[in-house]
């Protein structure tokens, strides 16, 4: 360890005395409309402000370190024209300048070192000068639209927010379609394909394109997990499940893919299958579930004969059963656990009918809230599954597949929730919704693959980074933003800090935990320790989702009023700003129907997102011309911290 500290030192040294030579040749020849500096400044401590010229006066940098100009003896007040020394003079002082500056900075970068900090931000090209730390906060859901109509960006107080598109670089980024992976500009950005694109500064094939691909091709059908899927049923004159979001949002899963499974089922000679359906209305229109039950059981009935019988079998609603995510509430998994597997709950004759009795009961009621059921006949479950059955998760979106995942692979460890008597089956998920844990064990189609992300360019820099949120969105500045990475690219430059959510509905408590989430990062910029922090803000998109126009306006006045305080801690830490989304959602809660009546809008929407760089001493000028996206965030966080992206990545924005 000696040893090692000692070769740094050295290092060190001896590269900043040939630096200082340079830099004092330099300096003895050079001054600035008469005004000079001492030449000690040579190499700032790391993680200071922004670089600036070395020469200049008016560099606050240089001030900061008490750097003054020697002025003139002929006035000692200090006041009028700086005094330029002789050419005597000028050559004790550079030498002196040579040897202090050589000795300070190796000294300043061996307190680094023994402190542990590696230092947070890498050299600009061609310069030695530090650049300043980066903070980016994704404000989830907030999206910008000039439609008033269920506009809570619009209606909400939002003075930081239009303090900073006011005066600083702005301009509005693309977030859905083909911009973010999608396999077309009809569909909807979402959280997960947002930090993707945020992360990885490349625009990937999403699970939705991916999957489409393999049904078209038929390459699913040929892979050795539905093989086996397949022959094991036959063999065992069992029964093939299917699970999974009944809609076609194209965020979590889509309709198509269920029905073209159902029909490639039955012509190779499956002969029972039972679909347990999962309620949308987040994603889609916040009650049309009878929609997609209508098509999906009119499939059934066109492929049901003397050698086919298929039928639904269960069902609830996204919030409520089955599509908890982040190990949040297991109680929802167990719930659907109970439904799908063993057929314990609330019996109907029908979907359609659980449905219209729900919502009887509790009129407001939304599709995504709708409790759980079971079709039955005589008193017993039509689907409930056993021994030698096959079962499919048809969903393409990981966070919310992976416990129901967990819960079908888990051996007799698992102790999320009592499973009961656990059915001998063989389970598959439509991808593989976490590489690094291999959840699950058996997928239908291969995930995207991804590579170069942002982190793993500032690892290779020796960036430190910070990165938090509350529970509903950690995973989406971790795991997504690292490119589906459950690991860290390394454990001594990436710090990830988890706020506990609230287990309870979210217009209850708009402003979920975005205070707590403000201060860790406030506490992350005054310490001085990282280069790169990032925070994701979920109010706008997670309330959003509830339909609550009044609570989503609290939550979007609630993210204001947090980036105001990150905004000030910027200010006086030397901080650069960013600012952006990652889809839209709360600018458009309210739509017109084809019947022409205005309702509720749940879903995430097709509008652009913000996107501001605020430096409180210089413009980062942005191209407000060229069509960019999400992908070009990472190429534009490099370069404000002086780092070359890679080859792949997308354009910086920055002019």
């Amino acid at each position: 360890m000696k040893s090692e500290f000692l070769l740094r030192f050295c290092f060190i040294l001896g590269v900043n005395v040939v630096l200082s030579i340079v830099h004092g040749s330099v300096w003895g020849k050079k001054t600035l409309k008469d005004e000079t500096v001492w030449p000690i400044m040579i190499l700032r401590p790391l993680g200071t402000a922004q670089k600036q010229d070395c020469h200049s006066v008016n560099n606050p940098i240089l001030h900061d370190q008490g750097v003054k100009r020697m002025q003139s003896p002929e006035n000692g007040t200090g006041k009028g024209k700086s005094f330029i020394p002789g050419k005597g003079n000028r050559m004790k002082i550079q030498k002196f300048g040579k040897w202090l500056s050589a000795c300070l900075s190796a000294l300043v970068l061996m307190a680094a070192s023994m402190s542990g900090l590696p230092p947070v931000i890498a050299q600009a090209e061609g310069t030695n000068a530090a650049k300043k730390p980066v903070v980016l906060v994704v404000m989830d859901g907030v999206g910008e639209s000039s439609d008033e109509l269920g506009n809570m960006v619009m209606k909400a107080s939002t003075p930081t927010l239009d303090t900073l598109k006011a005066n600083d670089p702005y301009r509005t980024l693309r977030a859905h379609g083909t911009a973010v992976g999608m396999p077309t500009d009809e569909d909807m950005g979402n959280s997960e394909v947002g930090h993707n694109a945020l992360g990885c500064g490349q625009i990937y094939a999403q699970g939705a394109r991916l999957v489409n691909e393999s049904i078209e091709n038929g390459r699913i059908y040929t892979s050795d997990t539905w093989k086996d899927l397949i022959s094991g049923v036959k063999d065992a004159r069992g029964t093939l499940h299917f699970i999974g979001l009944l809609s076609d949002g194209n965020v979590h899963s889509h309709i198509s893919h269920l029905l073209a499974m159902l029909k490639e089922a039955k012509a190779e000679g499956v002969e029972r299958v039972r679909v347990h359906i999962l309620l949308d209305g987040r994603d889609v229109p916040a009650t049309s579930a009878l929609e997609y039950v209508d098509q999906l059981e009119e499939t059934l009935t066109a492929l049901n004969d003397d050698s086919f019988d298929g039928r639904i079998a269960s069902g609830g609603g996204r919030m409520v059963v089955t599509m908890d995510r982040y190990q949040a509430n297991w109680e929802m998994v167990r719930e659907g656990w109970d439904l799908h597997v063993h057929g314990q709950g609330r019996q109907f004759a029908s979907a359609r009918e659980a449905i219209e009795t729900f919502r009887k009961e509790t009129p407001d009621i939304i599709d995504q809230n709708l409790p759980g059921f079971v079709i039955a006949e005589d008193g017993k479950p039509v689907g409930a599954m056993a021994d030698g059955d096959s079962v499919i998760l048809f969903n393409f979106r990981g966070d919310r597949a992976l416990e129901l995942s967990m819960a079908f692979d888990g051996d007799a460890s698992f102790d999320k929730f009592d499973r009961g008597q656990v059915p001998k089956v063989r389970y598959a998920g439509m991808l593989e919704y976490d590489r690094d844990e291999h959840i699950p064990k058996n997928y239908l189609v291969n995930p995207p693959q991804f590579s170069h992300t942002l982190t793993e360019l500032l690892v290779e820099n020796g960036v430190n980074e910070y990165a938090c949120s509350e529970t509903q969105k950690f995973g989406h500045v971790t795991y997504f933003w690292n490119g589906n990475r459950s690991e860290k690219f390394s454990e001594k430059l990436e710090t990830w800090e988890e706020v506990p959510s609230d287990v309870r509905p979210y217009e209850e408590a708009p402003w979920m935990k975005a205070a707590e989430i403000t201060d860790r990062v406030i506490a992350a910029i005054v310490s001085g320790r990282y280069g790169f922090i990032r925070c994701n803000l979920a109010n706008g998109d997670m309330v959003g989702h509830t339909g609550n126009l009044e609570a989503t306006e609290i939550a979007v006045e609630t993210v204001d009023l947090c980036l105001g305080r990150i905004l000030k801690a910027c200010d006086e830490n030397g901080c650069i700003l960013v600012v952006t989304a990652d889809h839209g959602n709360c600018e458009k809660m309210l739509e017109v129907n084809k019947k022409g009546e205005i309702t509720a809008r749940t879903a995430h929407s097709v509008n652009p997102v913000p996107f501001i760089i605020h430096d409180k001493d210089a413009r980062h000028e942005l191209d407000t011309e060229s069509a960019y996206g999400l992908a070009n965030v990472a190429p534009t966080v490099a370069q404000l911290l002086g780092i070359k992206g890679y080859d792949n990545w997308e354009k910086s924005m920055l002019k």
